[in-house]
């Protein structure tokens, strides 16, 4: 059970690896409307005031990231580098953008689409970060599971650069 659950997604059957990516990316976009209001506009704090505060909470920002983060590492440990970043960042970025343009502002107060830009950067910055982590614990986990080399020799440090660049 745990080779079905925690091994690479290239040696599983087709339906069971487009399972996964897509239960993936549900799981991520999911996570950002459960997580963040749909509306993301700042709005005055009460009615004639001129400060205006935001709909979006620090608990809610820190669940979604952390979501991310553990859902980006596992994808990581199991996919090829690429995948992670289009199942993981993609749905909340593209939810982001439609929730950003579903709501018109003003042509001098539209600073959506460079919040949207820095946000999804931020967001796959952090699911490479977290993508290439859980890579490193992949290789190595794959590498030691084994046992051996494949000339049936123990494995050394060489070898365990080799098998790291292998699974890069």
């Amino acid at each position: 059970m745990t080779e079905k659950l925690l091994g690479p997604l290239r040696t599983r059957p087709w339906p069971e690896r487009w399972l996964t990516r897509v239960l993936g990316a549900a799981l991520s976009g999911a996570a950002y409307l459960l997580c963040l209001p749909w509306d993301l506009r700042n709005r005055p704090g009460a009615t004639g005031s001129i400060t205006e505060t935001t709909s979006v909470t620090v608990l809610g920002a820190v669940l979604l990231g952390v979501v991310l983060l553990l859902l980006a590492a596992y994808l990581g440990r199991r996919d090829a580098l690429a995948w992670p970043l289009l199942l993981v960042a993609g749905p909340p970025a593209a939810l982001m953008y439609i929730s950003f343009h579903s709501h018109p502002e003003p042509p001098d107060a539209a600073v959506w689409p460079l919040t949207w830009a820095f946000f999804t950067l931020v967001v796959a910055a952090g699911v490479l970060i977290a993508t290439a982590v859980a890579r490193r614990y992949r290789a190595a986990d794959w590498a030691s599971s084994s046992g051996s080399c494949d000339s049936g020799d123990s494995w050394d440090s060489s070898d365990e650069a080799l098998s790291l660049a292998r699974w890069w």
